[in-house]
């Protein structure tokens, strides 16, 4: 018969041990989920839905969008669109996830961006696909335009 015995003080570290690579574990999980946590989690299957999202990104657009448009997310990005999706992608969106799928494209008119020289020509534009929100940007139809992201 063998016996083994451990000492309290063995049994108190090895408690503060488990007890520490729980918790380190817990806080990886979190940190994977947030990581893991997209923008695009906004439902935007109304008009309502829209106004109430941009209106939340601090930006004051007309009674209703401008145009609506049906565009197929290229299989392959060019140039533009590789740019265009780190835009995306600073924001949490990555539109590589819906090449070859045929989203909506709402524009609106922004009244309240600062500074604009002509306020006609700032456009919020969002990018919908099923009703969820993939992408996005506030942007200057000028020919020396910008654009950014969707927050304000």
């Amino acid at each position: 018969m063998y016996i083994k015995t451990v000492k309290l003080k063995d049994l108190r570290a090895l408690a503060v041990v488990v007890a520490a690579l729980l918790m380190l574990a817990a806080v990886i999980i979190v940190i994977i989920g947030a990581a893991g946590k997209k923008t695009a989690d906004h439902d935007l299957k109304t008009e309502s839905d829209r106004q109430q999202f941009l209106t939340d990104m601090g930006w004051k657009v007309g009674e209703k969008y401008e145009s609506c448009r049906q565009v197929t997310i290229p299989e392959k990005f060019t140039a533009v669109y590789k740019n265009y999706n780190e835009l995306q992608k600073q924001q949490g969106f990555d539109l590589s996830d819906y090449k070859g799928k045929n989203v909506t494209i709402y524009t609106y008119s922004v009244k309240n961006y600062k500074n604009a020289k002509n306020s006609e020509a700032i456009k919020a534009n969002l990018i919908v696909y099923k009703g969820k929100l993939i992408g996005g940007d506030v942007c200057s139809i000028e020919l020396d335009g910008f654009m950014q992201g969707l927050k304000k």
